[in-house]
């Protein structure tokens, strides 16, 4: 089984950009947490960070015919990208939303997900722990659709 994981942008300044919101461990340490989880559950798991728009679309595009499933933080994308949208909806592989943050319970802005909306779940306000509950959803419902067919 294998997992494509995207963070989007700024979250590669975790540690230091608003630890009131996000916390104060950084981004490596979210890494390392993502790797550790999937290696304890025989996932293998491509990590992927972009402040890029574009980029993150390539990856959903490139993750088709490769990667069983996607779990995905958009980050201030989520709030403003069809485009992102688009490209979960095109390659049509299961996807988990992550938001380290209550979004719910941020500036009324934030309250929208596009991405979330080609999503089958959201884990939101988590913090890490939201990724592990992510690909531990993702996993069972893989292994789940598997047993169906």
């Amino acid at each position: 089984m294998k997992f494509l994981i995207i963070n989007g942008p700024n979250l590669n300044m975790l540690g230091l950009r608003e630890p009131d919101i996000y916390g104060k461990q950084d981004f490596h340490a979210l890494e390392k947490f993502i790797r550790d989880t999937c290696v304890s559950e025989g996932i293998e798991a491509e990590l992927f960070q972009s402040n890029h728009e574009g980029a993150i679309v390539d990856a959903i595009q490139a993750a088709y015919g490769k990667a069983d499933g996607i779990v995905i933080n958009p980050a201030a994308y989520t709030h403003t990208s069809i485009a992102i949208l688009d490209a979960l909806k095109a390659v049509r592989l299961p996807a988990v939303e992550v938001h380290l943050s209550d979004i719910a319970q941020r500036e009324s802005f934030r309250h929208i997900s596009y991405a979330g909306m080609a999503c089958i779940k959201s884990f939101i306000g988590l913090g890490f722990e939201g990724y592990r509950q992510a690909i531990l959803y993702l996993k069972e419902y893989l292994n789940n659709s598997e047993q169906q067919r």
